[in-house]
């Protein structure tokens, strides 16, 4: 009750005048949990965004939706877990080679249904100018969703020609010159469209299709980190170079926010929409990497910063995902919920000012298979990088389960956040427990589980 009460008294401001804030959200794609220096990396340089946390909160156990990336997009911009909108994976065919799959995988669909309410179109009702300025991925057009303008985005799930021009039939991205680089493109147009809308509140998704491949970068900056000293971590130059372009472009939106007078006035979320890719970057001291469901493809960065909210230089080691973020940014803006819409998530709000939200369970739900790529290290098996399954955390604990053949990983984070000692034997009372809450969260929310046997299957 005092937690509402808390919400109701901070939407009650805007009511009564209070200048709303505007919003940059600027999501980024495969960026791993340690790809920043304020995280750890030896060797990526992010002084922009480390300034932006430094002065904000950072959240040490944020979560994506899904650990690839049309799923955790789904989950972000719906609030809801994937058996709701029913986006399981990249695309609805099989993934991997028949003869490995145990199981027909569950297709779902590629497209976010129209009826689902978005937290765009919640700000947009709310009277708020809103922008998405990159990937899309989740249908052909982002517009009916809640969008006034859409640069960039489109059905494709990563740059359709490259980062470097001709970008190929893509909204507002025709014609570009010879020398544009997609990054540098899109953190521009977010600065052009906060100074055209600066009199009125604002929202930039500013969602850049970096890192994703195709791994390149501006030869400038290649040349810069094939030049440096590698580090234990991380020592791609073609990656450093691509973080790179992101922090340049955020420091250049930043200093036209200051430009503007806007700064004190704008809250910047900061998130990824799962883990690092694996053959390029590394979550270590997290197992697994984009495309698991160890906590390496779904652990991710998160922070906001909010003058005059957030406490600077704060940490928050409570656990969010995605689908938080829905009620949240409404909370922001002062939209409604939507109707009839189930909603999943929590309004992150109490925890942004240092307050407690209630305990509660989190969950995945992928009844598909994501095959191998260069590296095969950190995953169930040398095929896939995820197999059908199901996954619960609670506080410490995580629960991996498998639809194949009903195999329980139990994981206490705590003590063992790379994932390495499976407790299931000698914590069974605690993995039942965990089964249990997982199976009648399925129930809840009609999760489809895969159960027909693949015909094509050859044990090996």
């Amino acid at each position: 009750m005092r937690l509402t009460t808390l919400c109701l008294l901070f939407l009650c401001a805007f009511c009564h005048g209070a200048e709303r804030p505007n919003i940059l959200f600027i999501y980024l794609d495969d960026f791993g949990w340690k790809d920043t220096s304020y995280a750890g990396s030896d060797f990526y340089e992010t002084p922009h965004l480390d300034k932006l946390a430094a002065q904000g909160m950072i959240f040490s156990d944020a979560y994506a939706g899904a650990s690839n990336c049309a799923p955790s997009r789904a989950c972000l911009l719906s609030g809801q877990y994937s058996p709701r909108h029913e986006i399981y994976n990249v695309g609805t065919g099989p993934r991997g080679k028949s003869e490995h799959r145990r199981l027909k995988a569950i297709s779902g669909t590629d497209t976010l249904r129209p009826d689902i309410i978005t937290w765009a179109q919640s700000a947009k009702n709310a009277g708020y100018t809103t922008a998405t300025l990159g990937k899309w991925h989740l249908s052909k057009d982002p517009l009916p969703y809640g969008f006034d303008l859409n640069i960039g985005g489109g059905r494709s799930g990563s740059p359709p020609k490259g980062y470097l021009p001709p970008h190929g039939n893509v909204a507002g991205l025709k014609n570009a010159p010879k020398d544009e680089y997609l990054t540098d493109r899109l953190s521009e147009e977010a600065i052009n469209f906060i100074e055209k809308n600066r009199e009125k509140p604002w929202l930039v998704y500013l969602t850049h299709f970096a890192v994703h491949t195709p791994l390149q970068a501006k030869e400038e900056d290649r040349k810069y980190f094939a030049a440096k000293k590698p580090g234990k971590l991380h020592n791609h130059a073609i990656m450093g170079g691509m973080i790179k372009s992101v922090d340049d472009g955020v420091g250049r939106i930043i200093a036209k926010l200051e430009e503007l007078n806007l700064r004190k006035n704008t809250v910047i979320l900061f998130y990824s929409d799962n883990g690092g890719y694996g053959p390029a970057t590394s979550m270590h001291p997290l197992k697994g990497y984009k495309g698991t469901y160890y906590e390496g493809g779904i652990r991710v960065p998160f922070f906001v910063n909010w003058p005059g909210t957030v406490q600077p230089g704060s940490r928050c080691d409570t656990p969010i995902t995605a689908v938080d973020l829905h009620p949240t940014i409404r909370a922001i803006c002062g939209g409604k919920a939507p109707a009839k819409q189930i909603q999943d998530g929590v309004n992150l709000l109490p925890l942004f000012s240092g307050k407690k939200i209630d305990d509660r369970s989190i969950y995945w739900h992928f009844p598909a298979y994501l095959q191998s790529y260069k590296r095969i290290d950190e995953q169930p098996d040398p095929f896939f990088r995820a197999r059908p399954c199901g996954v619960i955390r609670e506080g410490d604990w995580k629960l991996i389960e498998y639809f194949e053949d009903g195999r329980l990983e139990l994981f206490n984070l705590a003590e063992d956040i790379g994932e390495k000692r499976n407790l299931t034997k000698s914590k069974p009372e605690k993995a039942k427990e965990m089964h249990v809450k997982i199976k009648a969260w399925r129930a809840r929310t009609k999760a489809p589980v895969p159960t027909e046997k693949n015909p094509g299957y050859r044990k090996s």
